[in-house]
């Protein structure tokens, strides 16, 4: 059973870091591509970014220069590292896989931006 549990989201305010840790269970985590989505109750769930098995890295242009992606296989865990925070960062960020056809998400955390 797949399983992704993510954590590290929190109050913070504008400009402030914070870094999202999703670990995973039930998967060969070294060889599949991870994403990192966010949703907000006005809009649909959106693309943050991605990392192949391979650590080649792909992101959104509202995030490029601010969030970083990496991955720790040896962990099973994909980090989202999020510097330059603005408050439309706000939004509950979702740790995905794709396995067999089928996506996979964890239940996510929120992460406020506000001063």
């Amino acid at each position: 059973q797949v399983r992704l549990v993510e954590s590290g989201g929190g109050l913070v305010q504008p400009g402030g870091s914070l870094r999202l840790t999703c670990t995973a269970s039930g998967i060969k985590f070294s060889i599949h591509q991870m994403y990192w989505y966010r949703q907000t109750p006005w809009k649909e769930r959106e693309l943050v970014a991605s990392i192949d098995s391979g650590g080649a890295t792909n992101y959104v242009d509202f995030v490029k220069g601010r969030f970083t992606i990496s991955r720790d296989n040896a962990w099973s865990t994909v980090y989202l590292q999020m510097n330059s925070l603005k408050p439309d960062d706000t939004a509950v960020y979702y740790c995905s896989v794709k396995r067999q056809g089928l996506d996979h998400w964890g239940k996510g955390t929120l992460v406020t931006v506000s001063s």
